[in-house]
Order: structure tokens, then sequence, then C-alpha cells
């Protein structure tokens, strides 16, 4: 390769090390000099040198690369350990940085100036961020850290080992499938308590509310209902966090209907618009004239376990068979007591389950019909939970919306 072909990935190479060393250098700008392990004109020199060697790559083979990446870590290494007798600083960021400095310049001057770009913003994003990570880790809890693992756990692990084919009685079951769909609820489960978490309780339980019935609408009615008969003074707001929990819902509906069988989106949006527009309203209502100021802030359980992702995936697969059993003995009357029954207790299951059904050889129309008839059902045993727990005075707040929720997306199901 001549000069003229080797320039543009040299210029890369060394545009690359003069980022990575401004930011070091930023980082350790208020220490003497002489007393950093590198400099902006060292990470730019290994950057370059790992472009000269990249080139080198092509004409030689890569038996080269790895001797100059050998000799460049020993360098590194070397240094390093010099500055920590000296100065007795054993942090590595910086040892680090500098080898993966030298690599990306080599992969620019392979002729891969794009990715050995990109993957230098995005190190110098990472090496920026280190207050907020550290602090970030201050605030994680145990049971934050096993939801994270446990997600990774369900996805990564045991989802790629499933057989992707369909079997059982009426071929109900498809183990990949229904394991996905136990990740994609997880996932709006953890990502709604993420929510929650960055938000807090100082935002005020308004917005906790909704955030909170991302995660589980059911575990903040429940919640919030203990509060309230509690904390009287909070029932007004806490029943309008409860209602927009419960609205909530219907955004994940639409989510998990997006995922499995997005042509369904159009025929059952006037239904869940109807049932959102009545809970905003009916909220609003509610929280006219309150002030959310509490600083308590409201505890939702662990999003993951792996016990109840299990749990999950027994009750779809469940949900699953009763389906196809009821379809092929009773037809759609079959599908729609079963709606109502499990829409009771949870809407994801059947939703899920009636949406894979209209993806094969169910009629549209009875999917969606099945589906509003639980989100009705479910807006209605919430209503009795919350009216049980949370006493009179949120039942008399509560109830008429949610309620009215039911009647508004059956009403709309009716007329479109």
């Amino acid at each position: 390769m001549n000069l003229e072909g080797a320039a543009p990935a040299l210029l890369a190479a060394l545009a690359i090390g003069l980022l990575i060393g401004v930011e070091r250098g930023w980082q350790r700008r208020e220490a003497e000099e002489g007393t950093r392990i590198a400099g902006v004109r060292t990470y730019a020199l290994l950057g370059l040198l790992g472009g000269v060697i990249g080139v080198l790559w092509q004409e030689a083979g890569v038996a080269v690369f790895v001797v100059a990446l050998l000799a460049v870590t020993a360098v590194v290494v070397t240094a390093y350990a010099l500055h920590t007798a000296e100065e007795g600083d054993s942090g590595i960021t910086s040892a680090v940085a500098g080898v993966l400095t030298f690599v990306l310049g080599g992969l620019a001057g392979f002729g891969h100036p794009d990715i050995a770009a990109a993957a230098a913003v995005a190190m110098v994003v990472l090496l920026g961020l280190k207050p907020e990570l550290h602090n970030w880790l201050r605030r994680i809890t145990r049971d934050e850290l096993q939801a994270a693992f446990t997600l990774l756990l369900l996805s990564v692990v045991f989802l790629p080992i499933l057989p992707d084919a369909e079997f059982g009685p009426w071929d109900a079951w498809n183990p990949r499938q229904i394991w996905m769909l136990v990740v994609l609820v997880a996932g709006l489960s953890f990502a709604g308590y993420i929510a929650v978490r960055l938000v807090g309780a100082t935002r005020g339980l308004l917005v906790t509310g909704a955030f909170g019935g991302l995660a589980s609408s059911t575990a903040l009615t429940l919640n919030f209902a203990r509060l309230a008969r509690g904390r009287p003074e909070l029932q007004a707001v806490l029943s309008a966090g409860l209602v927009l929990g419960c609205t909530t819902m219907f955004a994940r509906m639409a989510v998990l209907l997006s995922v499995v069988n997005p042509s369904l989106l159009p025929k059952i949006a006037p239904p869940l618009l109807a049932m959102s527009a009545t809970g905003l309203l009916g909220a609003a209502i509610l929280a006219w004239r309150v002030r959310a100021t509490s600083h308590r802030e409201t505890h939702l359980p662990n999003p993951i376990e792996l016990k109840a992702a299990l749990g999950f995936g027994l009750l779809l697969a469940l949900i699953l068979l009763l389906t196809a059993a009821l379809e092929a003995w009773f037809g759609d009357a079959g599908l729609l007591t079963l709606a109502a029954i499990s829409g009771l207790a949870d809407v994801d299951a059947i939703l899920v389950s009636l949406a894979r059904l209209a993806a094969a050889d169910t009629a549209a129309d009875v999917a969606v019909t099945g589906m509003i008839v639980a989100a009705a059902a479910n807006s209605l045993s919430k209503a009795a939970l919350a009216s049980g727990i949370g006493g009179v005075a949120m039942a008399a707040r509560v109830a008429p919306v949610l309620t009215g929720m039911a009647v508004a997306g059956i009403t709309a199901l009716v007329l479109v």
C-alpha cells in the first residue's frame, strides 16, 4: 500500500489517539506534569503507532500486529508499575485505555476506520461517565442488581437453547416463542421499575403511579391502596396515581401487541384509546387542586425473579393450551369466557395467547374482543381490590373511574 492509500487510515488512527488523549488529559488535568502514566501526546502516538502497524498488518500478516501489541502492552504495564510504586495510584483505567488506543489505531490502519472511530467514541463516553457510574452503583440495591442479572439469564442463556417448533395438543406450545414473551414482559416490568427509581416519589405520587403501572398495575394498586388506608391525607393523590397506573396498562398492551401481532393494532386502537382517555380524564379530575408533595417512597417489589418468570411462563403455556382447546370445543364463546376469567388476574398472558391465535387461524375480531373483555375485567377486579383495601373514601374515588374505563372499552368495541 502506498502513502496516498494509507494516509486516510493513519489520520483516522491519529485522530482516535488524540480523542482518547484529550479525554484522559482532561480527567487528570489537575495532576502535576510528569505524574501521569500518559498524556495527550502519548495517546496520540499510540493511536498513530497502531495505525502504522495496522497498515503493515495488511502487507506482512497478523504476526506483525501480535508482536507489536505484546510490546506495547509490556511498555504500558511497566510504566503503570513504576507509576503505582511512585504515586500509590492503583487505578488501571489509563493503562487499559493506552492499550485499547493502540488496538483501535491498528483497526483503523487495517482498513476499518469507521468501526475503530465508533469504538473510540463509545470508549471516551464511557470513560467520561465515571462519576455517574459510581454514583449509580452506590444507589443500586442487591435486588435490583439481581433483577438485571435474572433478565440476562432469561434472555441470553435460556432463550437460545429452547426449540423453535410447535408441539403438544393442538400444537399450542412453541417453547422459544413462549419464553421470548416471558422475556418481553419481564423487560417491560424492569423498564417500568427503573423509571420509578429514576423519578422517585420526590417528583410526586402521580408520576410514580404512571411509571409504576408500566411495571405492574396490580402491584401498584395494592401498594397505593395500602398507603391510602394508612395516610388519609394522601388519599386523593394516591387515587389519582392509582388510576394513572391502571391506565398505563393499555400502553403496555399496545407494546406487547406490536411485538406479537402488530396487524391487530388498528382494530384494538379505538377501544384502547377510549379506555385510556377515560382513565386520563378521571385521573385529572381526581388530581385537580391536589399537589403531590409527599416524599415517601413507594415500594414496588423486585420486578424480575426467576421463580416469578417461570410461573408466568407456566401460566402462559396453560392459557395457550386452554385457548386452543376452548376454540376447538366451543368456538368463539369459549375464548371470550376464558378472556373474561383470565383478565381478572392478568392481561398479558391472555393477550399474547389471543394474538398468536389470530396470527394463525382465529378471526381478528374475536381476538380483539377477547383482549378488550380481559382488559375490562382486569379494570373491574382492580376497582374491587382498591375498594376493599383502601376503604370507602378510595372506593368512592377510584371505583367509578375504573368501571368507566371498562364500560368505555366495551362501548367503543361495540360501536367500532
